[in-house]
């Protein structure tokens, strides 16, 4: 053999040594370890929602199994806006997360502030106002459709006692049922902001406050002028994260009033399992799906957009 053809395969040896060097062999360690969540993710994630834009143009019966599905194209989403039923929904939808994310972050805030500054034991009252979002949704709902009852219930009791003889019918009434789990939901959720917004005021500064004081600033002034303007990525945060919640609204909805009475608390997620679910139009739910996502992917991004040109300027 050749000097030449020796040294060639001295060169292909060594490069077969060094091509798992011992950055590749963590990077393959990387990868291996991320696999799982990877491949979940495709499995749970990626493909149930390539398969449903793929539904949303057909028309399937879920019970005839896949062989019933026929395309019809963009069918479902041109009778999503000539259904009723459907833009009843998407109204009440809308309305419920106007009456329940201001109020929810404004109660927050203000909540968060009192603890933060003015009262004494801050941990059992971080704890008292966090139990509810951690409890069960359905017994939250359980214990509120006992307070809510029209004749027996704490609230009309009360309310009949402070002079009012016809007080409302709650989820048995149709000006009122959504109302009222607006309510159950600001309730509930309350506590989960109270604690994000005491982590962003914890991390202000205090010599910030010490400086106001010294200058003559009223605690009013101190939280208008020091307090809000930096929890707003914290505020940010919390709008995003709260209108995305509030359009998914189901469970309390579910358990309650099942979407009525005449539909006045049906929401979009509540129909999509009706239409899906009880009528087997999973077609149709389909397309309430992408409908819903395109909404939470619209509202969230002029949000992203108007903090950006906040933060711009």
């Amino acid at each position: 053999m050749s000097h030449h053809a020796t040294v060639q395969k001295q060169l292909a040896a060594a490069e077969k040594r060094t091509f798992w060097t011992r950055r590749r062999r963590e990077q393959l360690a990387g990868w291996l370890f991320i696999a799982p969540e990877v491949i979940g993710m495709l499995v749970l994630a990626v493909f149930p929602l390539v398969f449903s834009l793929g539904l949303s143009l057909t028309e399937w019966n879920l019970v005839g199994g896949l062989s019933a599905i026929k395309f019809i194209g963009l069918d479902n989403f041109a009778e999503l806006f000539r259904d009723d039923r459907f833009l009843k929904a998407l109204k009440n939808n809308i309305g419920f997360t106007a009456g329940t994310v201001p109020a929810t972050m404004l109660l927050g805030v203000v909540f968060a502030a009192i603890i933060h500054k003015k009262l004494y034991f801050k941990d059992f009252f971080k704890v008292a106002f966090f139990v509810p979002y951690i409890c069960s949704t359905v017994a939250v709902s359980a214990v509120w459709s006992a307070l809510y009852h029209p004749s027996k219930g704490p609230l009309n009791q009360m309310l009949i006692h402070l002079g009012i003889s016809d007080p409302p019918r709650w989820l048995v009434d149709t000006s009122w049922s959504l109302v009222a789990i607006m309510v159950i939901y600001i309730w509930q959720l309350l506590g989960y902001q109270i604690i994000i917004f005491l982590a962003g005021m914890t991390n202000i500064p205090d010599e910030l406050y010490e400086a106001a004081t010294i200058d003559g600033a009223t605690g009013f002034q101190q939280f208008r002028r020091i307090t809000l303007p930096l929890l707003g990525p914290t505020t940010f945060f919390l709008a995003i994260t709260s209108t995305i919640s509030s359009f998914k609204v189901f469970d309390m909805i579910k358990f309650l009033t099942n979407g009525g009475p005449n539909y006045s608390s049906t929401v979009i997620v509540y129909q999509i399992y009706e239409e899906g679910f009880q009528h087997f139009r999973m077609g149709y739910a389909s397309a309430m799906s992408w409908v819903l996502f395109l909404i939470i992917m619209l509202v969230t991004s002029l949000t992203w957009i108007t903090q950006s040109r906040k933060v711009h300027y």
